[in-house]
């Protein structure tokens, strides 16, 4: 059966996502989760005395994935609604007179959010790796290019000299934040969901919280504070950390594009021969990685809204938004995963031309710095009088060409000051890089003191 989306597709599937991921989120990889919360449902009952200890023996030995019959769980599945309870038919199949402790006390809904709660936990776990490589690379491109001049741009016009470098370390601070979110989001997120049919784990008496907790210390999950079926803060949080991860890529793949572009023409994506190739025009090299992190981060932001609309449940047991989130959780981790296996490969080769940075920083013939020479020269005439020389500097080059240092080097207002070689120095571009060198230096400092 060929697949109908992106994160499956044969041709898409890993443009748009990683193989690690999908396995986490497969079919399959769902359904031995719900088995392995059963399982240890089944265990934490017979710790504390619920059900009989050899009945959880036989359900943890018996209940095996391979035994099931997926096409019979699919149809009973479209029946029903809900995947759980013909999973339990089967499970009680295999488990003989143990099998009537299947499922004991549990609502379907413990079991699916418990088997998702244990997804979120490994994918994060894979997020994190991603991020850390990603770190690791953008902290060597930031060191490398800590003092590599190049246009600073507000609404993509020249502004001020920065240094490539500075660039990058903003990126980098960026995914600093987000390692910190991530460490901060696990506890909230990796919890245990038991609590029965309406939450209040009636059905077990006394021992209701007891199984609950050791259920929680079989599978390695928390123990949350209260019942969470409408609860989706946790979850919900989770797909809004994807969004501000993505959200970060998109960024860097925005600024990657337009700086490729052939007027820009200051970095490109790693050469891999036919990459980014047009099938009408054999000059392009299109920055593929950085537009499908762009498309990824896009996707993604629609599902932290999804996932945040669905939060918005009916009283202690949910209708339809429970449902949205077996959509964007599974799509929204795949997509993540998808773009920071691209933006490492973009990021990790990424070719800079330090020449071409340097040619865009002088094309503005000086009038880049000229706040610089404004304020050289405040000291000597007094701010609103040296902007106002300035001022009539560069409207003399606009107009009738020239650099801003001829134009400088014209008016005896700025030559009673300085000679020709000063007038030269501080029309530099490099030499008014602010404290962007520095700025490196603090943000790597940063960076490495974030675990």
């Amino acid at each position: 059966m060929s697949a109908s989306t992106v994160v499956d597709s044969i041709l898409f599937r890993d443009a748009f996502g990683t193989a690690k991921m999908r396995a986490l989120f497969s079919d399959t990889a769902l359904i031995q989760r719900y088995i392995d919360a059963e399982v240890a449902l089944a265990k934490a009952e017979a710790r504390v005395g619920v059900i009989p200890a050899d009945a959880a023996e036989t359900i943890a030995r018996e209940s095996k994935l391979e035994r099931i019959d997926l096409d019979h769980m699919r149809h009973e599945t479209d029946i029903v609604g809900y995947p759980i309870l013909p999973l339990v038919h089967q499970l009680v199949g295999m488990c003989g007179e143990a099998g009537r402790y299947v499922h004991w006390g549990a609502t379907t809904q413990d079991i699916m959010d418990t088997a998702v709660a244990l997804q979120v936990r490994d994918a994060l776990d894979s997020i994190d790796g991603d991020i850390r490589e990603l770190r690791a690379i953008l902290a060597a491109l930031a060191l490398k290019h800590r003092d590599t001049p190049m246009a600073g741009r507000t609404h993509l016009q020249q502004a001020l000299p920065v240094t490539f470098g500075y660039k990058v370390a903003i990126w980098l601070a960026m995914f600093d934040r987000h390692q910190q979110r991530l460490a901060e989001l696990r506890p909230r997120v990796a919890l245990v969901e038991f609590a029965g049919a309406a939450g209040t784990l009636a059905s077990l008496g006394d021992k209701g919280l007891q199984v609950q907790a050791a259920m929680a210390e079989e599978l390695g999950l928390g123990v949350p504070a209260t019942t969470w079926h409408v609860a989706r803060d946790g979850f919900a949080e989770a797909v809004n950390l994807l969004a501000l991860v993505t959200g970060s890529l998109g960024k860097i793949a925005l600024d990657i594009m337009i700086m490729a572009s052939t007027e820009f023409a200051e970095v490109y994506e790693p050469f891999v021969k036919g990459r980014g190739a047009s099938s009408t025009m054999p000059q392009k090299r299109n920055p593929i990685s950085s537009e499908l992190m762009l498309a990824a981060s896009k996707a993604v932001r629609q599902h932290a809204g999804l996932m945040v609309d669905a939060m918005v449940q009916d009283f202690e047991r949910a209708t339809g938004p429970w449902h949205a989130e077996w959509i964007a959780i599974p799509e929204s981790f795949v997509l993540t995963s998808g773009a920071l296996h691209q933006a490492k490969f973009a990021l990790g080769g990424l070719i800079v031309d330090e020449a071409r940075m340097r040619h865009n920083l002088g094309i503005s013939k000086g009038l880049i710095v000229a706040e610089a020479v404004m304020m050289a020269m405040a000291p000597y005439t007094g701010r609103q009088q040296a902007h106002d020389i300035v001022y009539d500097a560069c409207r003399t080059v606009n107009e009738q060409g020239g650099t801003l240092a001829e134009a400088l080097a014209a008016l005896p207002a700025v030559t009673e000051h300085f000679d020709r070689a000063a007038i030269d120095r501080m029309t530099d571009p490099a030499n008014y890089l602010g404290l962007s060198p520095q700025m490196v230096d603090v943000a790597l400092q940063h960076s490495r003191d974030v675990r």
